[in-house]
């Protein structure tokens, strides 16, 4: 199959729309022109044609009358226009193929939604011009509009055909890098929407005081906050850390109030003077807002829960925020 996209300057909208297309129906050719026979002969025809019909692969938003918009009047430039139509694959295969999960396709479309609200609205909004950059005063489409060739580089490559096939090049490895940020997004949420059900089945112990997390490195901070009001600390190995961790429970999202502080005796403290107040011979530290501390090992973590949950000073000023 083959993406048509314009020729001369890219930008965010249509590096995006093409990267999504490339993922979705892999093995595509790609070509960069303003012809309307090669235009109308290609599979997909991007930011360029005059014509917004997904049903015949046509995701133009320049002609006279368009009106496509998002519900929140948001208007859709090329990378929201292949998005609302095949963001949801792009999530299912981004998935599967990247955080190693298959997910449902209700699960797609609200990953999707997120991703669009997050990101794809402000490629439109940049290439729309109802926004400077999206977002940010350096923002993703200001990142990918620097993968253009400057007019040294056009200069130096001598004639029209070797600037086409420079602009090309580079065309592509803002493809890349667009894949890798749609990547990005969707392993997260899918990591932050696995983690909520690993939370929920996770073990708690000291009478439902404390949750034991089999990885310490998923967010979980929101689902207990929410839902297990008992919960005061949360333990869990750390693989990039090689250690057992103990965090404290946000008490609300306003502050960096905790339900209960970690001991103020352990505040600052590390290694052996850390062990020589809580006894525990691995102990590794206690930040000094005392929200978080460490052991090597479970055991040594666990000891130090027991004591922090036995202390009975009153909750101080931070938290874990994740």
């Amino acid at each position: 199959m083959l993406i048509a996209t314009h020729s001369g300057k890219f930008h965010a909208d249509d590096v995006w729309a093409v990267a999504v297309l490339d993922i979705v129906f892999p093995g595509c050719d790609l070509i960069r022109t303003r012809d309307p026979e090669k235009i109308r002969a290609a599979d997909f025809a991007v930011d360029v044609g005059g014509i917004w019909d997904p049903q015949s692969g046509r995701f133009d938003h320049h002609q006279k009358g368009f009106d496509g918009a998002r519900l929140s009047g948001v208007v859709y430039a090329s990378a929201g226009l292949v998005w609302k139509e095949h963001g949801a694959r792009c999530v299912e295969i981004v998935a599967r193929a990247h955080a190693g999960y298959d997910i449902s396709p209700e699960q797609a479309r609200d990953i999707a939604y997120a991703i669009d609200n997050d990101l794809v609205q402000y490629l439109d909004m940049a290439d729309t011009g109802a926004a400077r950059n999206a977002p940010g005063g350096y923002g993703l489409s200001a990142v990918v509009s620097g993968f253009n060739p400057t007019w040294i580089d056009e200069q130096q490559a001598g004639d029209v055909a070797a600037a086409d096939a420079l602009r090309l090049q580079r065309f592509r490895r803002a493809m890349d890098f667009m894949a890798d940020i749609i990547a990005n997004a969707v392993t997260y949420r899918v990591g932050s929407m696995r983690a909520v059900e690993l939370v929920r089945q996770s073990e708690r112990l000291e009478d439902g005081r404390l949750l034991l997390l089999k990885n310490g490195a998923m967010p979980w901070s929101t689902v207990v906050r929410r839902e297990m009001p008992k919960v005061l600390f949360v333990i869990g190995y750390h693989l990039g850390e090689q250690r057992y961790m103990i965090n404290t429970v946000p008490a609300n999202t306003e502050n960096f109030e905790a339900r209960k502080d970690l001991p103020e005796a352990w505040a600052g403290l590390r290694d052996a003077d850390l062990a020589a107040v809580t006894g525990v011979a691995d102990a590794v530290f206690c930040h000094n807002g005392r929200f978080i501390a460490a052991a090597k090992s479970f055991d040594g973590i666990m000891a130090m829960a027991r004591l922090a949950l036995a202390d009975e000073l009153p909750g101080a000023r931070r938290t874990a925020n994740e």
